[in-house]
């Protein structure tokens, strides 16, 4: 990744995914169909974190953990991995967040990393949600539609979220 997070506590764009209904996706399919599946939903969202340099922290199951070194490029890299994953037939959800991050271990930890996986979590089937600081460093080419004031679970105030415009 050529604009990872170098120093010890940096400003970072993180991602998290979410497969939307994963588990009865995979009673249905059956575990053979699913672990087929599960792969190439790992491949797509893998593939285009590597085309938008970001760096994959985290995967367990169907959800993934991913920082940029900005946000144009996690925006990008949202849109492209979740038209890419509808082409499967596979719906997520998924949040960003900009904010300091603390690099040690090579991990990233921090309010933001907490912050982002909130984000996912409440993010409608299909939808990028996003903080203000994601919104204000997008610029006027990316469109987004308010969702209002949320309370994060654990996370101190009120948060302006939005949603990108696909």
């Amino acid at each position: 990744m050529t604009d990872r997070p170098a120093d010890p506590a940096s400003q970072t764009t993180v991602m998290f995914t979410d497969m939307v209904g994963s588990t009865a996706r995979a009673a249905e399919l059956g575990d053979r169909a699913w672990a087929s599946l599960l792969a190439r939903h790992n491949e797509v969202i893998r593939d285009h974190v590597h085309r938008h340099d970001g760096r994959v922290m985290d995967n367990a199951g169907d959800g993934f953990f991913v920082v940029f070194g900005a946000p144009a490029t996690a925006l990008a890299c949202a849109t492209a991995v979740v038209a890419g994953l509808e082409e499967l037939g596979v719906t997520i959800r998924v949040g960003l967040h900009t904010g300091d991050c603390l690099v040690v271990d090579d991990k990233c930890t921090g309010l933001a990393i907490h912050i982002g996986a909130r984000l996912a979590a409440i993010a409608a089937p299909g939808e990028i949600l996003v903080s203000e600081a994601v919104r204000r460093s997008a610029g006027p080419t990316v469109p987004f539609d308010e969702r209002g004031e949320h309370e994060l679970r654990g996370v101190p105030g009120t948060w302006a979220l939005f949603a990108v415009v696909r």
